[in-house]
This record gives C-alpha cells, sequence and structure tokens, in this order.
C-alpha cells in the first residue's frame, strides 16, 4: 500500500481511505457482519485511515469501528488512524438540528467518541460543519487543547471555504480538509485548492464516485429504500439522474479501453489530480462490502497519462453534471459553497 501524508503537518495514511459512513446511515440498511468483514479487509489490505462521524447513526457507526477494532489483529489495530467529524446534532427521529462548534460542546463530544471507539485518542478530529454561530478560531482552539491534553492528534477541517481555511490555520497547525471532490464535484479546483497547497493541508476527498452515481453500477431504475438519501438528492432525481448516468457511460467507454471499471478510472482521476496541483489527496472510498472495497483497490494499479486523463475530461467535461450535490437546505449549511 503507497502511503501519503496529509499535509506538512498530518499523519502519514494509506493512499486510499475508508469512509465508514454508509456502514450506518443514509444509504439504506447495511449489513453488519459484512461492514466488520470489510473493515478487516480493509486493515488487511494495508488501508490505515478510518472515517466517521459522531452522528452516523447516532453512534452506531463509532460503535461499530470500535468492534471491528477489537476483532482486529494486534498490528492493525496500531496501524488503524481514526478521522471523527462531529457537531452535526440530531433529534430522536433521526433530523437535523444544526451544528455546535462551542468548545465546551467539542470537548464534550470527544469524550463520547473515545468511549465508543474504545481508543485513547483520536488522530483526525473535525467539526463537520462550520457552526455560523461560533467563531471557527474558538472552535480550533478547543481542538488544539484536546491536541495538548493528548486526545487529539491531529485537527482537520471539513467543508469549509479558503477564507475560513485560511482563519482555522492561524490558530493551528491543520492537518487536512475533507471535501466532496469527483470527476462530477470539482468546485474545490479554483480556490480552496490552492489554498490548502498554499497553506501545507491536505485533502481527504469524500463522494469520490458521488455516493456511487458514477461508481458505474448505479441504474435509472435502481429503487431506493426510503432511508436512502440519494432519493431526495438532486442529481439523483429524473432528467438529472438521466444526463448524470449517460455522463457515466461516455466514462465507461474510457475504463474500458483501459481495461479497468468505471470506478476505478473515477478513483484513479481523483488520486491524478494530486499530481496535477500539486497537493496531497487522499480518496476516501465508502465501500461497505468487500467485493466493492477490492475494486476500490483496483484503482491503486490505475496509471493515467496524460491522453487518459484528456479523454476523461472530454468524457466528463467539468460542470457537466446536472443537479446540485444537496438539496438546498444542506447546501446553505456548505461554508465551501459560499
Amino acid at each position: 500500500m503507497r502511503t501519503r501524508t496529509l499535509g506538512t503537518t498530518g499523519p502519514q495514511v494509506s493512499a486510499l481511505g475508508l469512509g465508514c459512513m454508509g456502514m450506518s446511515a443514509l444509504y439504506g440498511e447495511a449489513d453488519r457482519a459484512e461492514s466488520i468483514a470489510t473493515i478487516h479487509a480493509a486493515l488487511d489490505a494495508g488501508i490505515t485511515l478510518l472515517d466517521t462521524g459522531d452522528f452516523y447513526g447516532m453512534g452506531h457507526n463509532e460503535l461499530l469501528i470500535g468492534e471491528a477494532l477489537r476483532g482486529a489483529s494486534a498490528s492493525a489495530r496500531e496501524k488503524a488512524l481514526t478521522s471523527v467529524k462531529f457537531g452535526a446534532l440530531r433529534d430522536p427521529d433521526g433530523g437535523w438540528a444544526g451544528y455546535d462548534g462551542r468548545p465546551a460542546a467539542v470537548k464534550n463530544f470527544a469524550a463520547y467518541s473515545l468511549q465508543r471507539l474504545g481508543v485513547d485518542h483520536i488522530d483526525v478530529y473535525r467539526i463537520a460543519r462550520l457552526d455560523e454561530n461560533v467563531p471557527v478560531e474558538e472552535t480550533v482552539g478547543a481542538i488544539a487543547e484536546l491536541v495538548e491534553a493528548g486526545h487529539v492528534r491531529h485537527i482537520g477541517m471539513s467543508e469549509v471555504g479558503a477564507d475560513t481555511l485560511r482563519r482555522a490555520a492561524a490558530v493551528a497547525p491543520i492537518s487536512d480538509l475533507q471535501i466532496e471532490y469527483s470527476l462530477i464535484s470539482r468546485g474545490i479546483e479554483d480556490e480552496i485548492l490552492p489554498t490548502a497547497k498554499e497553506l501545507g493541508i491536505g485533502i481527504t476527498a469524500y463522494g469520490v464516485l458521488s455516493r456511487g452515481l458514477i461508481s458505474g453500477h448505479f441504474t435509472r431504475d435502481r429503487q431506493l429504500a426510503a432511508n436512502d438519501f440519494r432519493g431526495m438528492s438532486p442529481r439523483f432525481q429524473g432528467e438529472n439522474l438521466d444526463r448524470n448516468l449517460d455522463l457515466v457511460e461516455a466514462l465507461r467507454k474510457v475504463a474500458e479501453h483501459q481495461g479497468v471499471s468505471v470506478a476505478q478510472i473515477a478513483i484513479a482521476w481523483v488520486m491524478a489530480q494530486g499530481e496535477r496541483f500539486g497537493a496531497d489527496i487522499v480518496p476516501l472510498v465508502g465501500a461497505r462490502r468487500r467485493d466493492r472495497l477490492a475494486e476500490a483497490l483496483g484503482a491503486l494499479d490505475v496509471t493515467l497519462d496524460a491522453r487518459d486523463l484528456a479523454a476523461i475530461e472530454a468524457a466528463v467535461p467539468a460542470g457537466a453534471a446536472a443537479g446540485e450535490r444537496y438539496p438546498a437546505a444542506q447546501m446553505a449549511h456548505l461554508d465551501s459553497e459560499h
């Protein structure tokens, strides 16, 4: 497994990370045993970065990861790094109630995460979305105090814009920015990615397959479960879905020419952008099953030259996606989009 360093101050991690959210929330029912087996398979393959959020399944995902780590080999546990998002507020019905970045709340969230994960420290800790009612300096300052106390190793950010990233970095070293980045979500390229590079901040890219939309496995007639958030996602609706899947078919032709899958070429493209922009970019793959994990790992063997990248760009040009990446209410919470 190749490794990359998250920015100039962050940890050394595997070139691919495992995003564990779908094992607990938002994509319909998941198989607990298969989820744990997938985490174990990822660790065995050399993946060291496990990404979660304390609000994924209201703590379920952290408990799941904790269980998987307890069942892993001692060497795998030693190498595993936890990346945790906090701050999203939920209600008993599963609804969303905003974000809380107050210093006291930061430390409270961390205490519960440490207990659920069964670890003595969190490797990278970040607020999931900027709390507009609390200066980012106060939130980051609270995480810095957790670093000083030994409960957290590194500070990350999530879905913030360039200005907020600068303000955060002025308080304490920031290891990485976690943000959506894929062939059809390329908004970070204009300002956010260059700012991260300038500040020595790495990128952990989620949504590299756009929640399965550009995986090559999603079909127009697929019926989504009632608790699958993609049913409300603009990119999965009506004509938007038709247009976006047309892009996937164009990408499929490029992938077939390479002898790889659509998912593999989409992941490899994200990895290649690190070289293009001179930044450390680590894709997070949201595999919930071992077969999907194996496919994603195959992206590590895909080499894209200038001709390949031009063919991909022609198949899926920047800005070609139809629909926003979140419903309007959630887009409003994205400092990265303002």
